[in-house]
């Protein structure tokens, strides 16, 4: 068992150093703060009528106390935002909650007030006095948002009270479920829980605070506090009231109104704040409860009064009867008052305040503050003998707390910080911090620093072990999570404040007078105390000496060092002794080792690195040698051997070769006594580590691995048995079970053994699959059933996939020769365990559900080795995986979802083949009738969805295989990115998986950037950017996004859209972005962005008329043969050429792009012999676009530069003409039968867009002879002619044309045989001789000129060919 341990512990740890050691630094540290994001929408209510103001707050029902400050809105009659275009006012973000408040117990509680009539039914009358009157009640737990959809709206139930007198504790009510009915009202509600700190929250959601969305803050600081964090908030709750009836019938309807007063009796305007979102006001009208003399509010207010208007001020609260009748008049019968400060400096104490209700009339003057601020305020701080005031039955409770980081409550703390005020005082001073509240002492941390040294310095013989006390519960006090970030403050302090030059020699003194009492002590833990701050102690020692040494040119030098030398013989003499008696010397010895290691580098500021691998040598030497085994010293010396080795002292060679000897001692004693052997094998791994001696590391980790293969190897079945009985109990066998496999992992690793190490790693490998199927029985026996134990079949699990993964055992990478000897030797070991894996996983039963969804991937990865007998034994369990996940859910969505994750993952790697699919698709057939699997009905839903399943999955296989076949070559082409888009839209249209689909769009993207085909990376990209709204959701970190809000990301692909459009010469396109983003910009006043985007457009507008564009050439291409990749095969597309590319150079490089291609050198559509063919064929032509915008095209004084970009941009049509013959060839004259077929090509997408090509989705054929439209054939000879008189060769072959039309149309056979062209013949006639260029040119001699023309030409050629060519070149010139 320890050989295992020490194997698994020291290979374990050498990895991790190796692969940690570099990013030590940035490793995260755990999230512990968080915030709640709160946005109100709506009360959807059918019977409001008045105007209401919604509370939210965050309550802890098992303390029954809110622990936030309220948030504050305020809602029209109609349910709705008052200030609706003022959204920050309708936002909170609720600050600073502890990871402890994350639970189920604490909820977030809305109060909702409406503001109107006393009562909710009363009918309007003459009186327009409102009040503010309870109304309902809402509350959900803050551990639902865990784990609901951030994206989704929340509708909260909005409860009314039954009776008033309930409504302070209406939340309570609810949460309990009782005493609470719902009144069918619901709150509408953005609830999201955001982590990590505020500052960090303040970057990644800019346009949040930007926009000025309100703070609420958490009651008192968080649980976290950290340095310069001010706050100044007094909060007073207004619990409850007694009042008199005051002589009427029935109870009052009381008002209470609060307001803060400054020293002067001024109303303090503006800091009487009800909740964050709405500004503070002058005064608070707290609810009235009707006719109760006996109210329970629970009202929380904060009153953020600056530092220095505290002293003399105090808080008014006056109560007024509020009356129900016409005139509805509210009169003032008393007032309380509270002062803020008492005369010594200390605030208002926290807690609860009995205030006395002082009677008054409602003419009375109280605006003269001097007058009622000499009478008591508090029953409490009332004398004795005043009984008639203390007797009385009218009170009022409030209850305060302050949240200050200036102000202290603490009398004790304002004595120490004023100890040259009162000197009698500093004794008590020094003794009453340790009973001072922590977060009292951080808040002035430096300032009661400051005092305990300027003590030290004035009165060190009288006050000096007192204040090294005090130091002390300081310097522990930062070990708690609470206030460890104020350890960087104490370190800047120690740094850049510290002053005490002298202080070092009463530390040293002090600290050695506690070390040598140590042994004599009975109690220890205030020793104990003092040696847990060893490590601040010596900063304080070595700063003070360093600044006594710089003001003094390094005087008392050997007084410093013979005071250290002796501190340290002490430690030496306390740590060399043994326990005696009842005095547990051992623990204190133990403490001080804990922090001995942070002294190291301190001592380095004074002292050379010998001296102080001298003093730690030395200090660890004393150490006792003989101890008991279960002493808790051993354990903590190992440590501090461990962080001793780590340190920078071993780096350095002339302190390790002084620290050596004592490491080794300690080592060699706990390894030959079989002690604490894991920590043994770290602190070696990390000193071989440190040597760079791995081949000495491997020799000694050799002689483990050589007795463990070989005891295993000479194992038999009797052997196992008798191993497996030894266990006493199934605690014992599962731990071994586990150590292990954990250690045969760490075997087969590949840095396990060096490169060239092949039959070792084989017969390593034949022991553990041999020792594994010995021990899967004892997995069956014992961890089956109701004893299953899941932690033990995972590791199982997974050591047979990284088993069978191994580069070792992958036979298809060897040589024929290599792999056969291996195969007559060991046999294929991937399936030996792929079949044990079959077998342990059919044992399993119902526990396969454990490992859904969780081994789909492991197992998919052992499908995709290239070995056909493992994929048949592997892929089965599939389909029994879906078969359980079937029966628990009804469907498989989470394996169907894992599988095409996973699969996209493993193919990407270079993983799985064409066999792989094949065999993948054979597992349809295995989902035949299984009566006892589902009932009839679920058996046939069961199969089709399996079939479904498959199917999609061998679909998605063949895209993703084309995918990694392409991403194989150099450099982008069109096949790379044809086979992106084929994946991407698969993943959008059938997989719905949006995810992915995202980032196969990023991939594409880079691949036009990488192309430089900015149009089509624009385009990309805006498939991403529509997917975004412009909201506030945030959206976490992503690709190479940081956590944002939506709106952010949004407007980042804008402006990185815009800019390829522009790089791409697509400003029209950029000029539609510029305008949305403009819009946005100004809808926020972000004028200076806004006029940015305004400037780039108009730089737009300037680029259009000023720059030149090519109009680039449209080609058809048409992939013919199975060869050819399944997202082309038998498919035609439509490409989008580069600059200046012509049909030859294009030709050129589609040929390159696929070099076994063979060109179609025609444009007839190929038959099925040409689609079935195994090979590839290329049928190539140029097309011509045929744009939607003819309204700018046709229209009049639109320039050029315009018209270009809508001839070529947003085309989804395309034609191209083919000339053939119809019928009988005249050879006399061919225009006779020549016609043209026109062939219209649709897309599936428009060009240009996210590829230079695009499938045709549809092709219509439209045949038609040339003399069906002669007066348009005739314009377009008229345009030709006008813009090529000059040319003679081409006037020459006009000639020819229309000499052909007269003797192909106006020959008698042909009038006679088609009465019906008549009119068309007489047109044709008069457009033919209506033109200058062929009117000085009579009938006669036109036939003569072109008689001659075509002997000419047919003397110089050898057949009619050319005059045909030369025909129809003509012919599609003008038709």
């Amino acid at each position: 068992g320890d050989t295992v341990q020490i194997l698994e512990k020291c290979e374990g740890t050498y990895i991790q150093i190796m692969e940690n050691r570099q990013r030590k630094k940035e490793t995260p540290t755990p999230v512990s703060t968080h915030h709640l994001f709160v946005h109100l929408k709506s009360l959807m209510s059918s019977n409001l009528g008045e105007d209401l103001e919604v509370f939210f707050f965050i309550y802890d029902s098992r303390e029954n106390k809110p622990l936030s400050e309220r948030f504050f809105v305020k809602l029209n009659k109609n349910g709705l935002p008052k200030f609706p275009e003022k959204t920050e006012r309708q936002c909170t973000l609720f600050v600073d909650l502890g990871s402890g408040d994350l639970r189920k117990d604490v909820y977030i509680v809305v109060h909702i007030i409406r503001i109107g009539r006393m009562g909710a039914g009363e009918k309007k009358n003459t009186c327009n006095v409102q009040y503010r009157r309870p109304f309902g009640c809402a509350v959900v737990s803050i551990a639902d948002l865990l784990t609901a959809d951030s994206k989704d709206d929340h509708l909260l139930k909005v409860y009314a009270c039954n009776t008033e007198s309930d409504w302070s504790q209406i939340h309570d009510n609810i949460i309990k479920k009782v005493n609470s009915r719902y009144n069918l009202s619901g709150l509408a509600v953005a609830l999201q829980l955001l982590h990590g700190d505020i500052e960090q929250l303040r970057r990644e959601y800019m346009v949040l605070f930007t926009r000025g969305v309100s703070i609420t803050k958490k009651l008192g600081f968080s649980d976290v506090i950290m340095p310069g964090e001010m706050r100044n908030d007094l909060y007073i709750t207004l619990e409850k009231g007694e009042f008199e009836k005051g002589g009427k019938s029935v109870a009052r309807n009381v008002e209470v109104t609060v307001y803060a007063l400054d020293a002067d009796g001024q109303i303090l305007k503006g800091f009487v704040a009800v909740g964050s979102g709405e500004p503070g006001g002058d005064e608070y009208h707290a609810f009235v409860l009707y006719h109760n003399n006996s109210p329970r509010w629970a009202e929380l207010i904060k009153l953020p009064i600056p530092v220095d208007m505290f002293r003399g001020s105090h808080v008014r609260f006056e109560f007024r009867h509020c009356s129900t009748k016409d005139k509805g008049e509210k009169k003032l019968f008393g007032f309380s008052f509270v002062p803020l400060m008492q005369e010594d400096g200390r605030t208002l104490p926290d807690g609860t305040h009995e205030l006395i209700v002082h009677k008054c009339e409602e003419n009375a003057n109280l605006q003269d503050c001097a007058r009622y601020l000499k009478l008591p305020f508090s029953k409490s701080d009332l004398p004795g003998n005043n009984q008639t005031m203390k007797g009385t039955k009218e009170s009022l409770w409030i209850t305060s707390f302050l949240c200050s980081t200036k102000l202290t409550q603490n009398g004790d703390m304002l004595d120490l910080l004023k100890w040259r005020a009162h000197p009698e005082r500093i004794s008590d001073s020094l003794s009453k911090l340790k009973e001072i509240d922590g977060s009292e002492i951080v808040k002035f941390l430096q300032d009661t620093l400051d005092t305990l040294f300027g003590i030290l310095d004035e009165s060190s013989q009288r006050y000096a072990l007192k204040v090294f006390d005090c130091l002390v519960h300081i310097i522990n006090l930062l070990q708690d999570s609470k206030f460890q970030h104020f350890k960087p403050v104490m370190d800047t302090y120690i740094e850049s404040h510290f002053a005490g030059a002298l202080s070092y020699r009463d530390l040293i003194k002090v600290l050695k007078w506690y070390v040598d009492r140590i042994i004599e002590a009975d109690r220890q833990e205030h020793i104990q105390q003092v040696l847990k701050a060893t490590e601040y102690i010596f900063k304080y020692i070595i700063q003070s000496r360093r600044l006594f040494a710089l003001a003094t040119g390094g005087q008392n030098e050997e007084e410093f060092r013979c005071c250290m030398h002796e501190l340290f013989m002490s430690i030496r003499f306390f740590l060399s002794q043994e326990n005696k008696g009842s005095r547990p010397i051992t623990q204190t010895q133990a403490v001080f080792l804990q922090s001995f290691p942070a002294v190291y580098g301190e001592l380095l500021k004074l002292f050379t690195v010998r001296e102080v691998a001298t003093f730690i040598r030395e200090t660890l030497g004393s150490l006792p040698t003989a101890s008991q085994a279960d002493c808790p010293l051993e354990a903590v010396k190992l440590h501090c051997i461990a962080k001793t080795v780590e340190s920078q002292l071993y780096t350095n060679p002339e302190s390790r070769c002084i620290l050596l000897p004592v490491v080794l001692r300690l080592l060699q004693a706990h390894m030959q006594e079989q002690r604490d052997l894991i920590m043994c094998a770290h602190i070696l791994t990390c000193m071989l580590i440190l040597k760079n001696i791995l081949e000495l590391y491997l020799s000694i980790l050799g002689e483990f691995v050589t007795c463990l293969l070989a005891l295993l190897r000479h194992m038999k079945d009797r052997h196992y048995q008798q191993l497996l009985k030894r266990f006493t109990s199934k605690d014992e066998l599962r731990d071994f079970l586990l150590h292990i496999f954990t250690v045969f992992r760490i075997l087969i690793r590949p840095e396990m053994f060096p490169k060239d190490w092949t039959v070792m790693r084989l017969v390593t490998n034949n022991i553990i699959i041999t020792t594994v199927l010995y021990l899967s029985d004892a997995l069956r026996k014992n961890f089956l059933n109701d004893k299953f134990d899941y932690k033990v079949w995972d590791s199982y699990f997974c050591l047979s996939v990284i088993f069978i993964n191994q580069p070792c055992l992958q036979l298809e990478t060897f040589s024929a020769s290599k792999r056969k000897k291996i195969l007559e030797k060991y046999g294929d070991m991937r399936v030996m365990m792929g079949c044990e894996i079959f077998s342990m996983w059919q044992n399993l039963g119902e526990h396969k559900l454990n490992f859904i969804p969780a081994m789909i991937g492991p197992f998919l990865e052992v499908t995709l080795v290239p070995q056909p007998d493992l994929r048949n034994v592997m892929i089965p369990i599939f389909h029994d995986m879906m078969d359980w996940e079937q029966r628990r859910s009804g469907n498989f969505k989470q394996v169907e979802a894992k599988l095409i994750d996973k699969l996209d993952s493993l193919m990407s790697e270079g993983k799985g083949d064409e066999t792989y699919r094949e065999l993948f698709n054979s597992i349809i057939p295995l989902f035949g009738p299984y009566p006892s699997l589902l009932k009839k009905i679920e058996r046939e839903t069961w199969r089709e969805s399996g079939i479904s399943l498959i199917a999609t999955v061998t679909r998605l296989m063949e895209r993703l295989l084309d995918y990694r076949d392409c991403m194989k070559l150099g450099e982008v082409d069109g096949k790379k990115i044809g086979c992106t888009v084929s994946l991407l839209n698969f993943y959008k249209t059938e997989l719905n998986k949006e995810e992915m689909y995202i980032r196969y769009i990023h991939k594409l993207y880079d691949l036009h950037l990488k192309a430089q085909n900015y149009t089509e990376a624009s385009y990309t990209l805006l498939l991403y950017d529509e997917l975004l709204e412009w909201s506030e959701r945030p959206l976490r970190e992503f690709l190479s996004y940081p956590m944002q809000s939506e709106w952010q990301r949004k407007e980042y692909l804008h402006l990185t859209i815009i800019q390829n459009f522009d790089r791409g010469k697509c400003w029209e396109n950029g000029i539609i972005l510029c305008r949305e983003l403009a819009d946005q910009y100004e809808s926020y006043y972000d004028y200076r962005n806004l006029s940015k985007m305004r400037m780039m457009e108009a730089s737009f507008y300037d680029k259009i008329m000023d720059q030149q564009r090519l109009e680039p050439e449209f080609f058809r291409v048409g992939f013919y043969g199975k060869k050819f990749p399944f997202f082309l095969r038998n498919k035609e597309f439509v490409c989008r050429g580069h600059d200046y590319e012509r049909l030859e150079a294009f030709q050129q490089r589609m040929l390159n792009e696929f070099p076994h291609a063979i060109a179609m050198q025609h444009a007839n559509q190929p038959d099925q012999t040409i689609y079935q063919a195994e090979a590839q064929y290329l049928q190539i032509y140029a097309v011509t676009p045929i744009p939607d915008s003819q309204d700018v095209l046709q229209r009049d004084g639109v320039p050029d530069n315009i018209k270009s970009f809508y001839k070529v941009n947003h085309i989804w049509r395309f034609r191209y003409d083919r000339p053939f013959h119809k019928g009988t060839k005249d050879k006399e004259n061919e225009f006779k039968s020549l016609w043209v077929e026109r062939t219209t090509l649709t897309l599936v997408q428009s060009l240009p867009g996210i590829s230079r090509w695009f499938e045709v989705e549809r092709r219509e054929l439209v045949s038609r002879s040339h003399e069906t439209h002669p007066p348009h054939h005739k314009v377009r000879i008229r345009n030709s002619m006008q813009s090529q008189m000059h040319n003679a060769l081409w006037l020459r072959s006009v000639i020819l044309c229309l000499f052909y039309f007269s003797q192909a149309f106006f020959v008698k056979d042909y009038i006679m045989n088609h009465p019906e062209d008549g009119d068309k013949i007489v047109r044709l006639r008069e457009l033919m001789f209506d033109y200058p260029a062929v009117n000085r040119y009579s009938s006669s001699s036109l036939s003569s000129q072109a008689s001659n023309e075509v002997s000419n030409i047919t003397g110089q050629s050898e057949s009619s060919d050319e005059v045909f060519n030369m025909q129809v070149s003509a012919w599609a010139a003008i038709g």
